[in-house]
């Protein structure tokens, strides 16, 4: 397969950047301006398990729900108060370089969503080097599938990803339904700090539990993907925000800019967002809190669109 012109040799800037920049680059931690790189990754941690061990005491909720027979595939989920169960399902996919992180320590929005009656789910799949990035996106694929056939009378899946999640979240656009046996629902897209190529990871040390192949990151990039689908109108009923934190590197902003761009160019109802004065990782912390600009911009999408 012949390589789309954005990333043919010598156009893709990051293809003239030494080793250590592009580790530099595709280090998230790294720039991080308020705390130094460690402390930012503790802090997410902590504020993760705070925010799970606060919704998992707070609200109604089904944990450790199995999509599949493999001991990740599992989902929690949280409940809206109320006795109706007809209401938008939020699913979350939590990022770490597709080989850290878990659903135990990513239920950051539970509260803030659920106390406006949107359901959300958290999602648990085979990180590396257990689970390759095809069963990845294959057990993302299958828990949507799953949700959609537990509660079919859904108003809309929302699919949110931060980083390597939102990966996962936008290979979701490009998935051929017809093998599930069901249609998702599926309203709206939020690709926090995400990565849509992804040649570059493996020239980092971050590909070292990965072991991507070039032939297995092609297969598993969006950017390519979408660029080489015929121009036809993308499915009107989904919105697709990609969101950027201001202070993630200039790499993962080029990297999302261009899939949006991409995006409108195959006709899907896209839009761009950068957020001012927050990092890769206080963009996802900060929807602990209803008052955050982005979970505004989640409830307001949802709403505008159920």
């Amino acid at each position: 397969m012949e390589l789309p012109s954005c990333v043919r040799e010598g156009e893709a800037p990051w293809k003239k950047m030494s080793k250590e920049e592009l580790q530099t680059q595709y280090s998230p931690s790294k720039w991080a301006i308020h705390r130094e790189a460690e402390e930012t990754l503790k802090t997410f941690s902590q504020i993760g398990e705070q925010a799970t061990k606060k919704a998992r005491a707070s609200r109604k909720n089904l944990l450790g729900v199995a999509y599949g027979d493999h001991e990740a595939e599992k989902l929690d989920i949280y409940f809206p108060m109320g006795e109706s169960e007809v209401w938008p399902l939020f699913m979350f996919i939590h990022g770490g370089y597709w080989q850290s992180g878990s659903k135990d320590q990513s239920a950051f929005v539970v509260n803030p969503l659920t106390g406006q009656k949107v359901a959300v789910v958290i999602v648990g799949y085979d990180i590396a080097p257990k689970g390759t990035l095809d069963l990845m996106v294959d057990q993302v694929t299958r828990s949507i599938s799953f949700l959609q056939k537990q509660f079919p009378r859904n108003e809309g899946i929302y699919l949110c990803g931060h980083s390597a999640g939102a990966h996962l979240a936008t290979m979701m656009l490009l998935t051929d339904w017809t093998k599930q046996e069901v249609t998702p629902n599926l309203k709206g897209l939020f690709l926090v700090s995400g990565i849509y190529d992804l040649e570059p990871i493996i020239h980092t040390t971050m590909n070292e539990s990965l072991s991507l192949t070039l032939e297995a990151a092609q297969r598993n990039s969006p950017q390519l993907l979408l660029e080489a689908t015929q121009t036809q109108p993308g499915d009107p009923a989904a919105q697709v925000l990609v969101i950027v934190g201001q202070q993630d590197s200039p790499e993962f902003k080029r990297q999302s800019k261009n899939f949006y761009k991409m995006l409108l160019q195959k006709g899907w109802n896209a839009s761009f967002e950068e957020f001012q004065d927050v990092d890769h990782f206080e963009i996802v912390w900060n929807l602990t809190r209803e008052d955050f600009e982005l979970t505004q911009v989640i409830l307001k999408t949802i709403f505008q669109e159920s």
